[in-house]
């Protein structure tokens, strides 16, 4: 007996597919455009105020800054969108962020103190707007129901990478080619544009979730343990991030060759794209919380060598390598959200994780800043080998955390009660899942089941994520 899939004929969904859903290029472009400046804030607040002021510690303060409001606004961004709409939250923000980076890039050509600069980063940092979780919200809202889901999914994680890492040597090129403010302003003027033309996308909008006209209790994410131990990882992946930007350029610096900056970090985004890629082209045979411990492992590992380099040669090696440590820990984690949150809370939840990658990426400028004025820029590369290793211990800890407990009721929040599994529950197995420990009654509109007896078996594909196939 076979149990048929009326979406598609094949058994594994893959990107050219998903990206030929009807509207789907009509927010992934402009979601896109609106998303990159992300990753070229921090460096080019970095790069400018560097320049403008001669030091390290004091770009690394006003980068900080930045990093922490971002931080600390994205929750309740993310909570606001679920509750109100996307082009309702994203138009004001995308107005305010324009406004508030070109201030801060106007004080730092007019040689302003960096108690200024800090306090012009304060709305700098508050308005960035959360454009990766809306677009994961958008695609869950699009495909509900089908097996395009993960591979959305991982198509999504795939895309946070290119944006962490081609954003940087975008602003890196701009302010060391054509003018040291040119990062800043880039960012704004495509923050602006991208955010806008995103807002306009209303058909595919996910429905606001209001508890006072659903009759739906309200499911905070920060209440849900799994997500907090994501958190602590993801702290240290930004603590990467960060160092990696304070650090390659002061190494840049030191061997007279500033240029190179942008190469070096060429070569640490290639490796991070390359692993990001093939996460999604997959089919794990293990599950997604050993995944994750055993990329942060290797992550860890990495980072910790970093500081030992003393050629552009060798250091070019080692952040490839680092790269390519990345991927798997920061896909798996993202991924994992979709287990362990519901629906309802989960643009929420996305914001935590993109938070908590900003702050640790602000705090990890801070310490590489301070360390690469004081030390030289070896002693910057301490940071991200501290972080992770720290992280590592949190997520070694307290991984029993990251365990589904009652599949069926996360998978079905929206549609039913949204609310967490008692803590009390057993904790499931960390493998793939198979006939005994998938979740009960399959919420799939485009699947027919012909009996009971008739079980759907799943192959993960990417990181995390499970594919219906046909089972004969």
């Amino acid at each position: 007996m076979t149990s048929a899939v009326t979406t598609d004929t094949s058994a594994r969904p893959g990107y050219g597919q998903l990206l030929r859903t009807p509207g789907a290029l009509g927010f992934v472009l402009p979601g896109f455009a609106a998303r990159l400046p992300f990753g070229m804030l921090t460096i080019g607040i970095l790069l400018l105020v560097q320049h403008t002021t001669g030091s390290y510690g004091s770009a690394g303060v006003v980068a900080a800054v930045t990093g922490i409001s971002m931080a600390l606004s994205a929750p309740l961004m993310g909570i606001f969108t679920d509750r109100f709409g996307q082009t309702a939250v994203l138009l004001p923000v995308v107005l305010t962020h324009s406004v508030a980076v070109t201030g801060l890039a106007a004080l730092a050509l007019l040689d302003a103190p960096v108690w200024a600069l800090a306090m012009a980063a304060v709305p700098t940092g508050a308005s960035v707007p959360q454009v990766g979780p809306m677009v994961r919200a958008r695609w869950a809202a699009k495909l509900e129901g089908s097996p395009l889901l993960p591979t959305a999914a991982a198509f999504e994680s795939v895309t946070d990478e290119f944006t962490f890492v081609v954003g940087p040597v975008l602003a890196t090129a701009l302010c060391t080619g054509v003018h040291p403010a040119a990062g800043l302003v880039t960012e704004a003027t495509l923050t602006l544009l991208g955010g806008l033309l995103f807002a306009a996308q209303r058909a595919s909008q996910p429905k606001t979730h209001t508890p006072s006209h659903t009759g739906e209790k309200r499911a905070f994410a920060l209440s849900f343990p799994g997500l907090r131990v994501l958190i602590f990882a993801f702290l240290g992946i930004g603590a990467v991030f960060g160092g990696m930007q304070v650090s390659l350029a002061a190494f840049s610096n030191e061997i007279g060759n500033p240029g190179a900056n942008g190469l070096l970090y060429g070569v640490f985004a290639a490796g991070n794209m390359t692993a990001g890629i093939a996460m999604g082209a997959i089919a794990w045979k293990i599950g997604p919380r050993r995944r994750l411990i055993l990329g942060y492992v290797g992550l860890t590992a990495a980072a910790s060598v970093l500081w030992a380099a003393n050629s552009m040669i060798l250091l070019g090696a080692l952040g490839l390598v680092v790269g390519l440590c990345i991927a798997p820990a920061l896909i798996t984690g993202y991924t994992m959200v979709e287990q362990l949150v519901p629906a309802n809370a989960r643009t929420e939840a996305f914001t935590w994780l993109t938070g908590s990658i900003a702050f640790g990426q602000a705090i990890a400028v801070i310490l590489a800043g301070r360390l690469t004025d004081a030390h030289g820029s070896s002693f910057g590369f301490l940071v991200p080998m501290g972080a992770t290793a720290l992280a590592l211990t949190a997520l070694l800890a307290l991984r029993a955390k990251l365990a589904p407990k009652a599949p069926s009721r996360i998978v079905n929040a929206s549609a039913h009660e949204d609310a967490p599994a008692q803590e009390g529950a057993p904790a499931q197995e960390d493998a793939p899942e198979t006939e005994a420990t998938a979740p009960a009654k399959p919420q799939l509109a485009t699947r027919t089941i012909p009996s009971t007896a008739s079980r759907n078996r799943v192959n993960e594909r990417g990181m995390g994520h499970r594919v219906p196939v046909t089972v004969d």
